[in-house]
């Protein structure tokens, strides 16, 4: 089966990047021209997506926005005949077929998937984390589906972490199938340093078949007393195993004051209007340093 269904959960408060987050959700914070959930949910349409749900809670209203038509600017810029921004605006609104829902209480990343159910119905989907943009050739999301597609079961996009952020994350037991590809057999939410199982963790990227849904309204509250979608999975690892993409691109976590900067950098390096303005600009600044 294709998969055309993609959840983007965004409804987490953001604490780690206070005092911004207090007005601004960080799926708005801008990265050079764009914010970051625009870089998501592009990733998701470049590897086939059509549908996404972008889970949102109050005071997240400006990310809905953002997808909209914008009838007064678009008549500005049209006016003006700046039909360059014109056409990148307008396309905006018809990257997918994009529908908000609200998390009214924020209890856990499971919790935020589970409220996706009926959106999703009786199809495998892809999970894409509001906090986490990866960059690269081929859409992190798009190597996750065509490994479901391969073995029909879940998949996790994985990257090897330090033992600091294991502890912070999560920690897979995985065995080598084949390239970048290995078999899930067990995970943890958080480990403590004596139950580390590897130094794989998930970070931002998964596909789930529909079944994942019964197995979140059975599971326990677990790390911080929410609903982790870690402890689900779990379960589906250990009773149909999943399987783990140590997936190709850089990514930043945008929960993370430093990785917000790094972003920036980074991307606006890049940048085909002022990336090698901005080259010059930090060859400079660095010989002050």
């Amino acid at each position: 089966m294709k998969i055309k269904k993609a959840v983007i959960p965004a409804a987490g408060l953001g604490t780690r990047v206070l005092p911004i987050s207090k007005s601004m959700p960080k799926e708005m914070l801008p990265l050079v021209d764009k914010p970051a959930i625009q870089y998501i949910v592009e990733e998701a349409v470049a590897a086939g997506i059509t549908d996404i749900l972008i889970i949102t809670n109050r005071g997240k209203d400006i990310i809905e926005d953002h997808f909209d038509h914008s009838v007064e600017l678009e008549q500005v810029l049209k006016n003006r005949g700046n039909d360059k921004t014109l056409k990148e605006i307008e396309a905006l609104s018809s990257l997918a077929n994009i529908y908000f829902i609200r998390q009214k209480e924020t209890k856990g990343l499971g919790h935020a998937v589970l409220a996706a159910k009926s959106f999703v119905g009786n199809e495998p989907f892809g999970v894409l984390y509001g906090d986490d943009v990866i960059i690269g050739d081929d859409p992190a999301i798009g190597q996750l589906i065509r490994a479901y597609e391969e073995y029909g079961l879940g998949v996790a996009g994985v990257k090897k972490v330090s033992t600091e952020d294991i502890m912070r994350y999560s920690s897979l037991a995985v065995t080598p199938l084949k390239d970048n590809l290995m078999k899930v057999t067990d995970m943890i939410e958080k480990p403590s340093i004596d139950n580390i199982l590897s130094h794989y963790s998930i970070l931002g990227r998964c596909v789930l078949p529909p079944q994942i849904f019964d197995i979140l309204e059975h599971t326990e509250n677990g790390a911080g007393g929410e609903l982790q979608l870690t402890d689900a999975m779990k379960t589906l690892a250990r009773t149909e195993t999943m399987v783990a993409v140590d997936f190709t691109g850089k990514r930043y976590d945008m929960g993370n004051k430093l990785g917000i900067l790094q972003a920036n950098v980074e991307l606006a390096l890049k940048h085909t209007e002022i990336g090698e303005a901005f080259k010059q600009y930090l060859k400079e600044l660095t010989k002050e340093l």
